[in-house]
């Protein structure tokens, strides 16, 4: 099968999730990527769990790619990256703005000896701006953008590396490719984490515009301020997930429930509907409410596990988790659902290929 990036090479500078998960995915889709670290390996390369020496999360982001260690504050080792810029159709940095610049590897250096250059810059606040050489991670950028605000909690996850960064980052890396194809140019790519946070919070936003009130914690519609979407504790201390916002989904929950009718108009008192299905759902098991309604197909799911997730017949019917990681070790390793292979550093004077995979 023909790969759509079959002949395309990517430079990969990034560190941790964003970057190498959209190189990854770039890899995944054909392209060859060629992974740059400092000596010592990435920080990613120390993230348990450790399996056989292998980080785990370390090698189900950098599978498929190549590896070439080098110090890029020696002047000598950069030289060696030469003859790799010049072929490189694609990069990719994390680094803080300046960085790249200050090595002699930022954009416009890059450009004027490869005007065909992609030049991909990942960071929190992006390249310019009061915050752009603020340090943060994941939950500082929902945080400093209001997303968190609209439902205070922990975030289960990564909304702002995956999908303010490495999504993105890829997105944009396959226009810009298609751009080079109409013009011949390349072009510099600022992606900024926090800026996509604000995509997110849409339609508290919308709202905003309409009425000239932002809402407050849980107030807004799809964040705890309809009885229709929300999470229900069940007798056993699972969950419910109740997404039934269209009429006819609510219609069939209420039913399903047993919904007093008086309560089932939720604009007079949102309190009290919430409430009362509160009630109604903390009052039975979650495989009560899973027999019940299942069958209805009203909006409204058990909460599952991850185990029982991964294990679902939906999800391994369509293939999800057939592929696993080899480790050094010879040891297998649940994955995400495109194969993995561990990315064994070592000391290169020019990019290796990592060890192939093999497929349950």
């Amino acid at each position: 099968m023909t790969l759509p990036l079959q002949g395309v090479t990517v430079l990969d500078f990034s560190t941790l999730l964003p970057g190498p998960l959209a190189t990854f995915m770039l890899a995944e889709a054909g392209a060859r990527v060629i992974k740059v670290e400092r000596p010592g390996g990435e920080d990613m390369r120390a993230f348990p769990p450790d399996v056989a020496g292998t980080s785990a999360p370390f090698a189900a982001l950098n599978g498929g790619k190549e590896g070439l260690v080098l110090d890029l504050k020696d002047p000598a080792a950069r030289e060696r990256l030469r003859p790799l810029l010049r072929e490189a159709d694609v990069l990719v940095e994390q680094f803080r703005p300046g960085v790249m610049e200050r090595l002699g590897l930022g954009y416009e250096a890059l450009a004027a000896e490869s005007p065909r250059l992609i030049y991909c810059s990942i960071t929190g606040y992006g390249q310019e701006g009061p915050r752009a050489m603020e340090a943060g991670h994941d939950i500082n950028y929902q945080a400093v953008t209001g997303l968190l605000s609209l439902a205070p909690a922990m975030p289960a996850a990564l909304v702002a590396d995956i999908a303010g960064g490495a999504m993105p980052a890829v997105a944009n890396i396959l226009l810009a490719l298609r751009q080079r194809d109409l013009t011949g140019q390349g072009s510099r790519l600022d992606i900024a984490m926090a800026d996509a946070m604000f995509t997110f919070a849409w339609f508290a936003l919308a709202e905003a515009a309409a009425t000239g009130r932002h809402p407050g914690p849980y107030q807004n519609m799809l964040a705890g301020g309809s009885p229709r979407y929300g999470l229900h504790p069940t007798r056993d201390g699972r969950f419910l997930a109740l997404g039934a916002l269209e009429q006819k989904f609510w219609d069939a929950f209420c039913d399903a429930i047993d919904l007093d009718p008086s309560l089932r108009d939720d604009r007079p008192d949102p309190e009290a509907t919430r409430a009362a299905v509160a009630a109604r759902i903390a009052a039975q098991d979650a495989s009560h409410w899973a027999a019940i309604l299942g069958p209805r197909d009203c909006c409204c799911t058990v909460v599952a596990s991850l185990e029982d997730a991964a294990r679902d017949p939906h999800f391994a019917a369509r293939g999800l988790f057939r592929a696993r990681a080899l480790t050094p070790a010879g040891m297998t390793l649940p994955t995400a659902p495109v194969p993995i292979a561990p990315h064994l550093r070592r000391d290169l004077d020019a990019p290796r290929p990592l060890p192939g995979l093999p497929e349950d």
